[in-house]
């Protein structure tokens, strides 16, 4: 760490260049990943396996994510309501919280930490390995044939996770609410579908969907775009998480500010 802070204090205008630079060529990567998305041939047979791989092989730690994440909302709503006497509306802030923020936020957090970083390390042994060249040496596409497959896979399948991690966090907040305060289940499920409103469901699931797209490119830039060496995978690996992570975050507040006024 200090290394590299002495390097930012000495070499200011190359970082700034460097970063820039990067964001240029991680944006022209986006574009080409989308117009192949949309262009044909498509790869649907390796879509469908990637989709298999990231939505089926995701599922354990995002249905754990979504059960612990309920069991620990519920917990702590139960201690703020108590004090006003309005534990019987537990629903209520529970359901917004999951369906609006951490549902999407923390089930795309593990695609990204499960999935992304496969993609990322898959892709970098391909480039280490020099199996993209060989690909574009035969006259093949490397976004077309490895990029596209897995960028569609991972904005399509994050919604469907999203939704199964929101759906298990309310079945672990109605165990508890039910066992420990002892409250009724039709007023813990009355009072959660008073706030499923079609603008809160559509804002989860435009969320879910944008973090899957930023899952995708980020990933697969990562892997792309590793540097030679026994060190390049994990590198790259590392890179994935920690700008997918970052990037969730800063989207996460970009679309609830749009959300918050415009729809919301």
């Amino acid at each position: 760490m200090k290394q590299i802070a002495l390097y930012l204090v000495r070499n200011p205008v190359q970082y700034v260049r460097t970063f820039f630079t990067e964001l240029g060529s991680m944006a022209a990567f986006t574009q080409a990943a989308v117009i192949s998305a949309f262009t044909p041939p498509y790869k649907r047979s390796i879509t469908r396996r990637q989709m298999d791989e990231i939505g089926v092989g995701s599922l354990p730690i995002v249905t754990l994510t979504g059960l612990f994440m309920g069991l620990v909302l519920a917990l702590q709503s139960i201690v703020e309501l108590r004090n006003m006497g309005a534990t019987s509306y537990i629903g209520r802030p529970i359901g917004t919280t999951v369906i609006r923020e951490l549902g999407p936020v923390l089930s795309s957090m593990m695609v990204a930490a499960r999935a992304g970083s496969a993609i990322a390390a898959e892709l970098a042994s391909m480039a280490i390995g020099e199996q993209i060249d060989a690909l574009r040496a035969e006259g093949s596409d490397p976004i077309k044939k490895l990029v596209e497959p897995r960028l569609v896979a991972c904005t399509l399948m994050t919604p469907v996770l999203t939704i199964i991690c929101d759906f298990i966090a309310f079945i672990g907040s109605w165990i508890v609410a039910c066992q420990v305060v002892q409250i009724s289940s039709f007023f813990f499920w009355d009072s959660v579908l008073e706030v499923l409103t079609p603008a809160f469901v559509w804002g989860g699931a435009i969320k879910s969907l944008c973090f899957g797209f930023v899952i995708g490119v980020v990933s697969c830039y990562s892997g792309m775009k590793t540097s030679f060496g026994s060190a390049g995978v994990g590198e790259a690996t590392t890179r994935a998480v920690v700008l997918t992570s970052i990037s969730i975050l800063a989207l996460d507040f970009l679309i609830t500010k749009i959300f918050i006024v415009t729809w919301w």
